[in-house]
């Protein structure tokens, strides 16, 4: 399971340099879930040898290793790769890529990791002189991690926040709590100035980060109404919810409407608003 993504404006992600210190690698599987790929992140400090990659991708050999070529026409050595999450289209060329680039893999889930150290949150990871804090941002997933990159005033969100759309909360794994938790951290690191772009797993650079993160929560809270209507409407099972709240979305991204809808099923139960 992918991100799940409501339509948004059609403006295409091609990869190339985003900040001074991130690069993006656009892997080739582009659908209605993974808008136009998913994007593999290259992060290193300016004149270090060392880079790390986020997210390498599904397990697509071109993609990998188009990767690598690009990090090495830059002069840079592959040292270590982060994952935001375990979802195969971020994480399942992540075994093959540690073994074409000799680097580690580190994660929150252990089952994911390739040598001795994880990830949590507070974590930070420091490479070639660049600095990378890991924020907790359970919901689409409870494994969900993003990375904060302060020198360029960036975060690398994976599927918590995507640059086109909005995104699934992955019933049952994932969880609405955790996710308005997670937005409203995020949040507050772009009140505070430590963050103004948001460089996402899918879709393109957003320059706005505050903005962004405002308007997930804004979705949030008014899709959680519109179903909890729904509910009062007598529409109870969440394939009816669906059906009646996302009648204007595409209904080839029902069935990840549908995780949604669990999701904010639970919450509102858990609440006692239903």
């Amino acid at each position: 399971m992918t991100a799940a993504i409501m339509p948004g404006a059609p403006r295409p992600m091609v990869g190339g340099p985003a900040t001074s210190r991130a690069v993006c690698v656009l892997a080739p599987n582009p659908s209605p879930m993974t808008l136009d790929g998913t994007n593999t992140w290259i992060v290193s400090e300016p004149g270090s040898e060392l880079a790390v990659v986020i997210d390498p991708g599904p397990l697509d050999e071109t993609h990998l290793r188009n990767v690598v070529s690009t990090a090495e026409a830059s002069g840079k050595r592959i040292a270590l790769t982060l994952l935001t999450h375990g979802h195969p289209d971020h994480a399942e060329g992540a075994e093959r890529f540690a073994e074409l680039t000799k680097s580690t893999v580190r994660a929150l889930d252990p089952a994911l990791r390739l040598g001795d150290e994880g990830l949590s949150a507070g974590d930070v990871v420091t490479t070639g002189g660049l600095e990378l804090r890991v924020v907790a941002t359970p919901g689409h997933t409870a494994d969900s991690l993003s990375f904060h990159l302060p020198a360029d005033s960036a975060v690398l969100t994976g599927d918590t926040v995507l640059g086109r759309g909005t995104t699934v909360v992955a019933h049952p794994d994932g969880r609405l709590g955790d996710y308005l938790d997670s937005l409203r951290r995020l949040q507050a690191l772009t009140a505070k100035g430590a963050i103004d772009t948001i460089l996402p797993g899918h879709g393109p650079v957003l320059a706005d980060a505050r903005g962004a993160v405002e308007y997930y929560l804004a979705h949030r809270a008014h899709r959680l109404a519109q179903v909890e209507t729904a509910v009062e409407l007598g529409y109870t099972t969440p394939p009816a919810v669906v059906a009646h709240v996302y009648a204007d979305v595409d209904r080839a991204l029902w069935p990840a409407a549908e995780l949604s809808v669990r999701a904010q099923l639970d919450y509102l139960r858990e609440h006692g608003l239903i």
